[in-house]
C-alpha cells in the first residue's frame, strides 16, 4: 500500500524573523548604494583650489581693470562687452596673477552718443608699483592707472588681451607679462570724461627673467639686487605709460 505524500515542514517563526531580517538589510544596503551614487558625499567642498601661483609652471592672467568710485556727475565706466566668465585665481607670483572682478557697472552714454574710440591724446597711462624699493625676498607688485582726460567719453580693450607689462634694467628687457600669458580676453569699457581707473589686483614679479621659452622652466636667471634699478612700463588698449615707473632692488 502506498503511502500518502508527507506534508511540507513548517519553519519556526525565529526562522522567518531571521529571513525578513535579511531581506531588510540588503534592502537597506541597496538603499544606501543608490544614495552615495546620487549623493556624492564625498565630493562635498571638495572644490578644486587654484594652481600654485608660486610655480614657474603658472601661466599669467592679468589682472583686469577696475573701475574708481563714481565721479560727482554719477558716471562712471561702463562694460560695452565683457570677456567669458571665470573664477578668480589666487594673486600669484612670477608670471602668474589674478584675473579680478569686471568694472563696476554704471550709467551708458546718453542714446544716441556713440563714443569714439580712446587715443594717447585722451588718456594717460601710468605705471605703478607698491614700493620704490625692495628688500632681500620682496617681490614688486606692478599696476596700471589710466584717465580719460579728455571732455567726451570713448571707448578702451581695457582686457588682458590690451595689458603689457615690461620690467627693463638699462637697455636689457628683464621680464614681459606677456611672455607666458595664456588666455588672453578682451573687454571693451567706455571711459567717462574725467575717469581714473586701474588695476583691480596687482600683477607679482618674481624678480626673474621671463622669455617665451622658459615658461615651464623651475630655475630662471634672478634679476640682480644689491640696489640695482629697474624700470616698469605698461600699455593698455595700444596707449603707452607716459612715464616709467623706478624701482630698486636689494
Amino acid at each position: 500500500m502506498s503511502s500518502s505524500p508527507g506534508r511540507a515542514r513548517r519553519h519556526s517563526p525565529a526562522v522567518y524573523r531571521r529571513r525578513r531580517l535579511a531581506l531588510l538589510l540588503v534592502l537597506i544596503i541597496i538603499a544606501a548604494v543608490v544614495w552615495l551614487l546620487i549623493a556624492r558625499p564625498w565630493s562635498s567642498g571638495a572644490a578644486v583650489e587654484p594652481g600654485d601661483a608660486q610655480g614657474q609652471d603658472a601661466q599669467p592672467i592679468l589682472p583686469v581693470i577696475s573701475t574708481s568710485p563714481e565721479p560727482s556727475d554719477g558716471v562712471s565706466g561702463t562694460p560695452t562687452s565683457t570677456p567669458d566668465d571665470t573664477t578668480a585665481e589666487t594673486p600669484g607670483t612670477t608670471d602668474a596673477a589674478t584675473d579680478a572682478a569686471s568694472p563696476s557697472a554704471a550709467r551708458t552714454p546718453s542714446p544716441g552718443v556713440t563714443a569714439a574710440a580712446c587715443t594717447p591724446n585722451d588718456v594717460t597711462v601710468q605705471a605703478v608699483t607698491d614700493k620704490k624699493s625692495y628688500a632681500s625676498g620682496e617681490d614688486p607688485q606692478l599696476s596700471i592707472e589710466l584717465v580719460n582726460e579728455s571732455d567726451e567719453p570713448c571707448t578702451l580693450n581695457v582686457g588682458t588681451s590690451a595689458q603689457v607689462f615690461t620690467i627693463t634694467s638699462g637697455s636689457d628687457t628683464w621680464w614681459r607679462s606677456t611672455d607666458c600669458q595664456s588666455e588672453p580676453s578682451d573687454m571693451l569699457v567706455v571711459l567717462n570724461a574725467g575717469q581714473k581707473v586701474s588695476s583691480s589686483q596687482p600683477i607679482t614679479w618674481d624678480r626673474t627673467r621671463s622669455s617665451v621659452a622658459t615658461c615651464q622652466a623651475k630655475n630662471r636667471p634672478q634679476a640682480a639686487g644689491g640696489g640695482a634699478s629697474y624700470h616698469l612700463s605698461v600699455q593698455i588698449g595700444g596707449i603707452d605709460s607716459i612715464d616709467d615707473a623706478i624701482f630698486q632692488l636689494y
